[in-house]
């Protein structure tokens, strides 16, 4: 009995151990891409780290919650020979600095002042989570400054997430990766903990937009997100998309609050179709 017992455990040993799925897993973030066009911008009252690839009409790139702009680089790769393709890190995020003023979506202002910065009258925005958000408060305070808007991951109301996001595993390694980030970029690299609790009491109380802001939307607007988002009610994007006039509906398949690094390839080739570049 023993070999065959022996032989059988050799064997369940050999087995594959069950591969998680992609919506699980969190990718590594995209090296940092060179730029012989980047700085600090002295705006709307911080010094705003960005960077400038390519040529062509000009495209903005508007990272999530907690990240950077590292986490475009499979982006700028893809819409650079087609676009001039503007990175900018968040007020207070990365490089970025800050100043007293409590967080709020409508620091999308700080977008429009980078713009003044660098000469740009208009550009389309690929926006990610918090990014998504500001893309969209642009497109409703500023519609003379933003053109299209690829809105992934986003929500309008705070009940468009879900509750405990912050505890499902790829959420909470992201987070963990941000803090670790946050320490390499960051001229205050200790305060990581007290933004993270800034950055919570915005996302506790915002955004909270009505239907009619919503339908009062001109611009070109894609609504996208993964189909396993951990943070993202499907519903709500649903809802978000039914309520702009005109807006588009695309919801990527096994892929979640990331998808533009889990799948890059098809979340890429939606952006440059949106935009009109394929």
């Amino acid at each position: 009995m023993f070999p065959l017992l022996l032989t059988m455990l050799l064997v369940v040993a050999a087995l594959p151990i069950s591969a998680a799925e992609r919506w699980e897993v969190l990718p590594p973030t995209p090296a940092p891409i060179p730029s012989e066009r980047s700085g600090e911008a002295d705006a709307n009252g911080i010094s705003i780290h960005y960077a400038v690839y390519g040529q062509g009409s000009p495209v903005i790139l508007l990272h999530g919650g907690l990240a950077n702009t590292e986490y475009w680089g499979n982006q700028i790769q893809a819409l650079a020979p087609h676009r001039t393709v503007i990175v900018m890190d968040s007020r207070g995020h990365g490089r970025s600095t800050r100043d007293p003023r409590p967080y709020g979506y409508d620091l999308a202002d700080d977008v429009v002042a980078l713009m003044d910065v660098l000469k740009v009258l208009k550009a389309d925005i690929v926006g990610w989570s918090d990014g998504g958000i500001l893309g969209l408060d642009l497109a409703m305070r500023h519609p003379d400054r933003a053109g299209k808007i690829f809105a992934f991951a986003a929500n309008t109301v705070t009940s468009g997430v879900i509750d405990g996001v912050e505890k499902n595993p790829t959420f909470a390694a992201f987070i963990d990766r941000a803090g670790h980030e946050y320490a390499q970029h960051s001229s205050t690299p200790k305060e990581y903990d007290a933004f993270v609790e800034q950055i919570s009491k915005m996302w506790a109380s915002q955004p909270n937009w009505t239907d009619a802001q919503l339908k009062a939307i001109t611009a070109p607007v894609l609504v996208a997100d993964g189909d396993h988002d951990e943070a993202i009610k499907r519903e709500h994007t649903e809802y978000i998309a039914a309520t702009i006039p005109g807006a588009g509906l695309l919801i990527l398949p096994n892929a979640s609050h990331f998808a533009f690094l889990q799948d890059p390839g098809l979340f890429n080739y939606a952006v440059l179709h949106f935009l009109g570049d394929q």
